[in-house]
């Protein structure tokens, strides 16, 4: 019998832990490790890039609620791997890192892509930790992947050495099986402490439930959708959030996300954080005397925000919920206490009519909103969202903040976007992410009746061009992923409404003739209707390039039915001379809401 290589340790060990796909891009001497996991049945997804492997790696932990794994070489792939495990450590996603290195007699000799990632990565990873020998490999693995997934997500990082990923044991035999890795504990509140919030919901006069993406993570959707429908309080989903409860249930507020915010006396907050997305529960958006109840599994995320105060519960929603609904037993909040719900109604039906009327402006270009509300019609009409067969990515300030009310979601883990980081160029990963956990033969998600999911990605195009390559990918692993770049020629808006004009600003920049305001590109320009759709095109993908109603319905249809990967290359008015704002960051200045509360 062949003596099994460090390699091969490291592989049975991946499978053994029920690990069904690898992310990451290979190079000496991981690439052993990679056909060792293939051989075994793993699928080995190679990238373009390790940041958009690392973002897709741990979009899969989201997704799947089960770590995602990255597989990248050393030194300079860990500094490329290093804005997934931000990610990770942001979002609470489970990531369990795998990264080589130079053999370990020759550390501080300047060897091949030597890098002390284990020190750099201590203090950005849950654990970052090197296997002493090859007998250890399995069990400082399986640790690592536990500790990723365990309490709050985060990252694992295990340092490989060249020696230990090509060295051989001697006897088999000392190789320890860990097998499967069982579900993280979960962990419910005290009596006490649910019988002091069960008191202060019920003496609300205007209750608010906010629901995060940490709720669909946790699987919680059936505990808080019981939640809701017993007591009839109102809540708000959170852009990623979305879908726990459907979109269309009558009780949700995102219509009126101002008015609730403002008119909210007492606050359930399940699994989100007090952070810039909620406006830190601070006034003007927040009602300041209102009283926030914060549920998270992280006693950390509580002592963030003073104003969870005592009421904060330590726990995981799949218990904690059930627990509230069970104390609170047959008491539903009566609308009659307060006018509460009469103005959210109010400013529901005044903010779908302008989004209404904002979805019927004709121009070319086109407008985002017209733009967003043809591709919804047309993809509701293969797919209606009651079917839960889409998977939305979105990404880019105006393509994300302005989709993000547009296309309705109304299953948990079926929206993707730039996240608490609100990082750009996670997109074509997440899509890829999104593909492998839902689609392939061991898929590990699941939301929705549809069990195959068309991913749709819209992308901002400064945002499509951090990873613009995978596209690649995509075609490589015949992902029929559904790419729509939604261009206006900048980053936040482009400077130029016609060809000419963009060329003469091209060209004062070229002969550095724009001192003293004399005009030139912007910081935030791009190139003149770049067609990005030709990127798909070289990849044996299919191309379109769309002005005009007609052609983004026909384009939007044939993308639906390929089964290649497809990118829509929209050209939308460029916003030349709009005033260069984000909605959600303008929101944080005390006294000076008002300007972002239409986007928000």
């Amino acid at each position: 019998m062949a003596q099994p290589t460090g390699a091969r340790i490291i592989a049975c060990t991946l499978r053994e832990l029920g690990v069904t796909v690898l992310f990451g891009i290979v190079g000496i001497p991981v690439v052993e490790i990679a056909e060792e996991a293939i051989n075994l049945g793993v699928r080995f997804i190679g990238f373009r890039n390790e940041q958009a492997a690392s973002y897709a790696a741990s979009a899969y932990g989201y997704l799947t609620g089960r770590p995602g794994v990255c597989l990248v070489v050393g030194g300079p792939g860990v500094l490329h791997a290093l804005p997934g495990i931000g990610n990770s450590h942001a979002n609470a996603f489970p990531l369990l890192l795998l990264a080589g290195s130079s053999e370990t007699h020759l550390v501080s000799r300047g060897a091949f892509q030597e890098l002390d990632a284990v020190s750099l990565l201590t203090p950005h990873t849950k654990l970052a930790i090197r296997p002493p020998s090859l007998e250890s490999i399995p069990d400082i693995v399986t640790g690592s992947y536990r500790n990723s997934w365990y309490g709050r997500p985060g990252t694992g990082f295990v340092d490989l050495p060249a020696d230990l990923i090509q060295g051989k044991v001697g006897d088999s035999e000392e190789i320890q099986s860990m097998g499967v890795v069982p579900l993280p504990p979960r962990g419910g509140v005290d009596a006490e402490k649910v019988a002091k919030v069960v008191s202060t919901l019920k003496r609300a006069k205007a209750p608010l439930l906010v629901v995060g993406k940490g709720a669909a993570y946790a699987q919680a959707e059936t505990a808080i959708r019981q939640l809701v429908d017993r007591t009839q309080i109102p809540f708000l989903p959170t852009p990623m959030g979305k879908g726990v409860l459907p979109d269309s249930h009558p009780l949700n507020t995102a219509s009126a996300r101002s008015t609730a915010l403002k008119e909210a006396d007492v606050v359930l907050v399940l699994g989100a954080q007090l952070n810039w997305i909620l406006h830190f529960g601070d006034a003007p958006k927040w009602n300041p005397h209102a009283t926030f109840i914060q549920v998270d599994i992280s006693a950390d995320e509580l002592a963030r925000n003073p104003r969870t105060g005592s009421l904060g519960l330590v726990g995981d929603l799949a218990i904690v919920t059930p627990q509230l609904t069970t104390a609170l037993g047959t008491w539903k909040y009566n609308p009659s206490s307060s006018p509460y719900t009469s103005h959210l109604a109010a400013a529901a039906r005044k903010n779908e009519a302008t989004a209404t009327q904002r979805s019927k402006v004709l121009k070319n270009p086109m407008t985002y909103a017209r733009v967003f509300h043809i591709i919804k019609e047309t993809l509701h009409s293969f797919s209606p969202a009651s079917e839960g067969g889409i998977v939305y990515v979105s990404e880019g300030a105006n393509t994300m903040d302005i989709s993000r009310s547009i296309f309705p979601v109304e299953y948990p883990r079926l929206r993707l976007d730039a996240g608490t980081h609100a990082t750009m160029g996670v997109g074509l990963g997440y899509a890829i992410a999104a593909h492998a956990a839902y689609n392939s033969n061991s898929a590990e998600a699941c939301s929705g009746p549809a069990k195959r999911k068309k991913i749709v990605a819209l992308e901002g195009d400064s945002a499509f061009g951090f990873s613009a390559m995978e596209v690649e990918t995509m075609a490589r692993y015949n992902m029929d992923i559904l790419i729509f770049v939604i261009n206006n020629g900048g980053v936040y808006h482009g400077d130029s409404d016609n060809a000419d004009e963009w060329l003469a600003l091209q060209k004062a920049t070229a002969s550095h003739n724009t001192a003293g305001g004399k005009g030139g590109l912007r910081s935030t320009s791009l190139g003149w209707e770049v067609g990005y759709e030709k990127i798909a095109e070289m990849c044996g993908g299919l191309g379109f390039s769309v002005r005009t109603e007609e052609d983004l319905e026909n384009a939007t249809r044939e993308g639906y039915k390929s089964g290649r990967v497809t990118v829509v290359n929209v050209i939308v008015e460029a916003g030349k001379g709009a005033k260069l704002e984000f909605g959600w960051q303008a929101s944080g200045k005390k006294g000076k809401g008002k300007g972002a509360a239409a986007k928000l």
